[in-house]
């Protein structure tokens, strides 16, 4: 398992921790990011994210899978993000290990 940049390990955990959006480069193309989770899934170290920007084979906003050894060119934006998104299962991947979790939404509302 290949171990992410302490930069960008300390911007990733910044991000989630401030809900800030994310502008980086995955797989040489650009992107705008709500980071959610970040941890090692399956073995890797592996970031849940919901891209809202940037480019993309499929549709936006959608969610993204995205190994953090591919991550490059991290910028935390000024633009914060509400927290956790409802999906359709209701359910939390499963992480070998956590690092850190956007809070939802309606928990900082209240």
């Amino acid at each position: 398992m290949e171990a992410p940049t302490a930069g960008v390990d300390e911007l990733l955990r910044a991000a989630i921790e401030q809900k800030r959006l994310v502008r980086l480069v995955y797989k040489d193309k650009p992107r705008i990011i709500e980071p959610h989770d970040y941890g090692i899934h399956n073995g890797s170290v592996k970031l849940l994210a919901f891209q809202v920007g940037g480019a993309s084979r499929g549709q936006l906003p959608n969610w993204r899978w995205m190994e953090v050894n591919l991550i490059s060119d991290v910028h935390l934006l000024d633009r914060t993000f509400p927290g956790g998104r409802p999906n359709a299962s209701g359910k939390h991947h499963r992480w070998d290990q956590l690092f850190v979790r956007v809070g939802s939404a309606e928990k900082d509302a209240g």
